[in-house]
């Protein structure tokens, strides 16, 4: 059964006519009978073209962490935009107000501004090999850090089977048209295993600049990080002179004030930002401490963008950040995601499904058919993916929208009410024993 209704239907049409695959981004398309065209979205919900609501767990992959057109936000900005000036050829008061509040509530030294999540890795991976003078850097499979070259191997994309030993894994490129050479700069090791990463590490440690990773897992669905990893990352960071650099595009600002980092308590030498750190706004940032930042001296290392610090993303970054300093954004998010993750766990088990609930409240996923809860992105791959998708459909066919791939995980908003949680709850317990039956 499509999911697309008849002016959906047309629309996606008239999309495909004059966008490749009616999409601007790949990871919007679920196929030609499947895609859907979204007219407007207010606090958790979303409406297609044909005017059918859905409560939106997807929240536009993440960043919408206070609701879709949140008025707080939303008035700033026009207030901004109306007042005159959006982009100028040189720093804006809001820029360093926005600097300001953002080092005080990460607690980096500095910061500098990007458009997106890919400009912010791809700077921060430059800054690095700067920093260090060395040209490798490790990544972890199943991770994702946008789509500049260096980044698109072994990805979420990558399928099982394909990456070799653990010990010794393959680089599986996740796209046509990256350069065969770019490989050779790319360490990928899987995660949460510390001893692969220690013995790689002290072979390699002289080429290495950098080692890039999300703390959870955001595209292999939220899996955690365990006891002592992201401490080993650190120790050998400091050990061998390698800038450890924590992707907090996705975590950053959702799973606390402080994201990722103020949750397990580890600090990074670089951390990127986006998403949720505007409520959806474009805007990204790369911070740390002040002996790597100061690397960016102008004339020797690159980083820039005409759009960079532009004063739409920044007041509603500025607005954002606030709401979060005086309001209980993620007290109310972790509650209410907790309720969703319990009873989605309580419904699976009384349908005898072996389940595993990953991740945090904020940002969780699931994995079906596993005996062990998996630790990395191969373990996941080992889960009943083609049932979760079943699922997944039959929720959205009820106006319910997660992401129908199971490695994207659940995002939470604090408009999602707990009236929400109990009809998503209603719908997830029908669909699961209709996928039963």
């Amino acid at each position: 059964m499509s999911l697309q209704q008849p002016k959906t239907r047309q629309e996606y049409q008239r999309a495909r006519r004059v966008i490749p695959y009616g999409v601007n981004s790949n990871f919007r398309y679920w196929g030609d009978d499947d895609t859907l065209v979204v007219t407007r979205g207010e606090g958790a919900h979303i409406w297609d073209a044909d005017g059918n609501r859905y409560l939106d767990y997807r929240m536009g992959f993440g960043p919408v962490i206070l609701g879709h057109g949140y008025s707080a936000v939303a008035e700033r900005v026009a207030q901004a935009v109306r007042q005159g000036g959006i982009i100028f050829a040189m720093t804006s008061t809001s820029e360093i107000d926005l600097a300001e509040r953002f080092t005080r509530m990460t607690g980096m030294d500095k910061v500098r501004l990007a458009n997106s999540g890919t400009e912010a890795t791809m700077h921060a991976l430059r800054l690095a090999r700067a920093h260090t003078g060395r040209e490798k850097f490790i990544k972890f499979e199943g991770q994702y850090h946008g789509m500049s070259d260096y980044f698109l191997y072994s990805t979420a994309s990558s399928p099982r089977g394909s990456h070799g030993s653990p010990r010794n894994p393959v680089n599986v490129p996740a796209s046509s048209g990256l350069p065969k050479a770019v490989a050779g700069y790319v360490v990928n090791l899987p995660y949460n295993h510390p001893e692969i990463l220690e013995s790689t590490v002290r072979a390699q440690w002289g080429d290495l600049a950098a080692i890039f990773v999300e703390p959870t897992m955001g595209n292999a669905a939220g899996i955690l990080p365990q006891a002592g990893w992201l401490e080993t990352i650190r120790k050998l960071c400091d050990e061998y002179g390698i800038v450890m650099v924590m992707d907090e595009v996705k975590t950053g600002f959702r799973l606390a004030r402080g994201g990722a980092q103020e949750v397990f308590k580890i600090k990074a030498d670089l951390a990127t930002y986006a998403k949720a750190m505007s409520n959806g706004f474009p805007l990204a940032a790369i911070g740390g401490r002040d002996a790597v930042m100061d690397t960016l001296e102008p004339g020797s290392v690159a980083h820039g963008g005409t759009f960079t610090g532009n004063l739409v993303g920044v007041t509603a970054a500025l607005a954002t950040l606030e709401v979060f300093e005086k309001e209980p954004v993620h007290e109310t998010i972790n509650a209410r995601g907790q309720l969703l993750m319990s009873g989605l766990g309580e419904i699976l088990g009384d349908a005898g499904i072996p389940h595993h609930l990953l991740g945090l409240p904020a940002m969780f996923g699931i994995a079906l058919g596993t005996a062990e809860a998996p630790v990395d992105y191969r373990g996941y791959l080992g889960s009943e993916m083609a049932l979760y998708e079943e699922i997944m459909a039959g929720l959205i066919q009820r106006g319910v929208m997660p992401e129908l791939d199971g490695r994207e995980p659940w995002f939470l908003s604090y408009s999602h009410t707990e009236n929400d949680i109990a009809e998503t709850l209603t719908k997830f317990e029908d669909v699961v024993r209709e996928a039963k039956r």
